[in-house]
């Protein structure tokens, strides 16, 4: 009897073990969070943070203080100890240390802080230059980062008023600030610049966040002279000392694709890597290079770019191509327990993120946050690289492929699309378009697939590249079979003959496209790509003589909805009037009880084909809803209320907002 028992436990084990050795591999397998215990005195929103020679981390809060960190690495489980060093300072967002004073942006004011006596707390605060500004909620200040001549540099946003404006001077640019106080502007056209580095050639990038004029999260290289695409800071090229002298009337503000827009504006800097929104990210923000491949030497010489409202790390790649920057993205690191707004390297090699969610709600629901991110060590099976080639592209796998799957067209897909310029508040994705794989060669060591495309290619389109159905040697899946590269130049060289693609079967099994750019659109499609449904009825039905209730929602700041319960009888009429009056886009949708949840993640699902359906996903459970609306807009909705009383959901399907913009409605006998 213990004989067979033993061999029951044996073989159960055995399962067990299977089982788990079959089990997906995940993002946590490869980089794990830790997370630093924070005081209970302090409110940590991180605006601004550095990491001192010594291995101390300093953190500027958008409360105004600047707290030392001591032993945030917490050698041997022990832990951090926190000292307040200053206070008293107009929400810095930026922080840096050089010879023994940091400096910080504030608002109204770079400021110089030092510690003369030593005893660990500020008693010098100086100020540098004053930044103007005159109240606007939407005039922040970051950095500074310091040049090779010790200038400093400071970006600056626009003000909110409608759209965006240029309410002060320079506000939109990039500015150098001298020693002595000095200013002089560099470059025009942005918005909202939250993060900015000087990589190891010595060039400057900047990441800037979807809004007006801006129609997606994207990384653009800033040089002096140059137009990065917001038309609001163009108010002040006028003064002698702007270095360009374009004017906001000289835009093409018409909605046209801005890969052509581009063209006809003079030093009009193209992005260097379009971050696509909601399919990224929604608010690209804090961006370092990995010049020792802290996390892995597989993505040595790449960046990591962080999301405030996804509260995700992602990862980016660039090359130069006839001179200029170009390259992918690709996901990397979801999870992280607030809105990452700062990332730096610690001493140890750690990601240290440092984040806040107040007024910019994010999918971590913690108020704010430090944590760190590490290697395990283990090398994930991943797009490395995607470069351009003059007959298409080649994928650079982290570890050698499984040929057969690596050689059949079946098992990837290849899509481009653009997006509008204007001065309108984002953009839909538009002009996609699916390309053909001729062929492909997989190199002799497993590492490369060059991908032979059909047809030409289009200049300053973004290219959505999915390797999903190829395995790795040892059959793991792509941990992330998705890189959007921005294509500002093909490259040039040698194209592959016909004869060199490399034989595959066609038996392979098809790719799953549940999240595919090319999704089929289940709802009636207009000649305008709106898709309409008897779900959205926008005048009042002919048999109506009134509606017997009329609700009104509104929206503000924070991914919130303005009324967060109504109530309405069974079966009644009602108009429903929705106002955006936020400077995001929003829609309003009333899905069935408890299927929130299950309407926001099939939105996220839809890919490229979102815009198309105002992100409202084909699904029973979507009863009645409205177009996405731009800021400051209004739409009417007529509907038949629900004859089952029972609490139903009002909520924004646009990703990334479901989660928090969400409103009870109950119907009542």
């Amino acid at each position: 009897m213990k004989k067979i028992f033993c061999s029951l436990a044996i073989a159960s084990l055995l399962a067990v073990n299977a089982s788990f050795a079959q089990k997906p591999l995940t993002e946590n397998d490869f980089y794990q969070l830790r997370t630093l215990p924070l005081p209970e005195d302090a409110i940590l929103e991180v605006g601004g943070m550095t990491i001192l020679p010594d291995g101390r981390m300093a953190v500027a809060t958008r409360r105004g203080e600047i707290w030392m960190i001591e032993n945030p690495y917490q050698k041997d489980g022990t832990q951090p100890y926190y000292k307040r060093f200053a206070q008293g300072l107009h929400e810095p967002l930026g922080l840096t240390y050089r010879n023994g004073s940091f400096y910080t942006s504030n608002r109204g004011e770079l400021t110089k802080i030092t510690d003369e006596d030593g005893d660990g707390r500020a008693d010098v605060y100086e100020a540098v230059t004053s930044l103007p500004i005159v109240g606007n909620y939407h005039e922040y200040s970051y950095g500074p980062v310091f040049d090779a001549d010790g200038n400093m540099l400071v970006t600056l946003n626009v003000g909110w008023v409608g759209y965006g404006a240029s309410l002060t001077k320079w506000r939109g640019w990039l500015v150098k600030i001298s020693p002595e106080g000095k200013i002089e502007p560099i470059s025009a056209g942005l918005r909202s610049p939250s993060s900015y580095l000087i990589n190891s050639s010595g060039d400057l990038f900047y990441s800037e966040n979807q809004g007006d004029w801006v129609a997606s999260g994207k990384v653009s290289q800033l040089k002096k002279g140059s137009f990065n695409g917001h038309g609001e800071s163009l108010k002040w090229t006028s003064d002698p000392a702007s270095p360009l002298k374009l004017t906001k009337d000289q835009l093409p503000d018409t909605g046209e694709p801005v890969a052509t827009a581009g063209e006809k504006i003079p030093h009009y800097q193209y992005p260097a890597c379009w971050f696509p929104h909601v399919l990224m990210g929604i608010s690209t923000a804090g961006m370092v290079e990995d010049v020792n491949g802290y996390l892995g030497p597989h993505f040595k010489g790449q960046y990591f770019v962080g999301d405030q409202g996804h509260s995700k790390v992602m990862r980016m790649q660039l090359e130069k191509v006839n001179g200029e920057y170009q390259g992918a993205c690709f996901p990397f690191r979801e999870g992280w327990a607030s809105g990452l707004l700062r990332l730096e390297w610690g001493l140890d090699g750690s990601l240290v993120g440092g984040m806040t969610s107040r007024g910019w709600s994010s999918t971590g629901k913690a108020p704010y946050a430090i944590q760190r991110l590490v290697w395990s060590g283990k090398t994930p099976f991943e797009m490395q690289e995607i470069h351009s080639k003059p007959d298409g592209f080649e994928i650079v796998f982290t570890k050698p492929v499984d040929k057969e799957t690596a050689a059949n067209p079946a098992n990837y897909k290849v899509a481009s699309f653009t997006y509008k310029y204007h001065h309108q508040y984002g953009s839909p994705i538009i002009n996609t378009e699916e390309s053909s794989i001729k062929g492909i060669v997989v190199s002799a060591d497993g590492r490369k697939a060059r991908l032979v495309l059909d047809g030409s290619f289009r200049k300053h389109y973004i290219y959505e590249i999915k390797p999903e159905g190829v395995k790795s040697a040892d059959q793991e899946s792509v941990l992330h079979p998705v890189g959007y590269y921005t294509l500002n130049a093909v490259a040039p060289g040698d194209q592959v003959a016909a004869s060199q693609f490399t034989p595959f079967k066609a038996t392979a099994a098809p790719m799953n496209h549940e999240h595919g750019a090319m999704q089929a659109s289940t709802g009636k499609t207009t000649s305008t790509g709106k898709v309409t449904s008897k779900k959205r009825v926008t005048e009042m039905p002919a048999d109506w003589a009134a509606p017997d209730q009329v609700l009104t929602i509104g929206t503000k700041p924070g991914l919130k909805f303005d009324v967060t319960e109504l109530q309405v009888k069974a079966g009644a009429k009602v108009k429903l009037v929705f106002n955006n009056n936020d400077d995001m886009t929003h829609n309003c949708v009333i899905v069935a009880p408890g299927s929130v949840d299950e309407v926001g993640q099939k939105a996220i699902g839809l890919g490229l084909k979102g815009p198309d359906m105002q992100y409202v996903p084909n699904s029973p459970k979507v009863l009645f809803h409205t177009n996405l609306l731009q800021p400051e807009s209004s739409e009417s909705l007529y509907f038949t209320a629900p004859t089952q009383p029972g609490t139903y959901t009002y909520v924004c399907t646009y990703p990334g907002h479901h989660t928090l913009m969400q409103g009870k409605l109950v119907v009542v006998k």
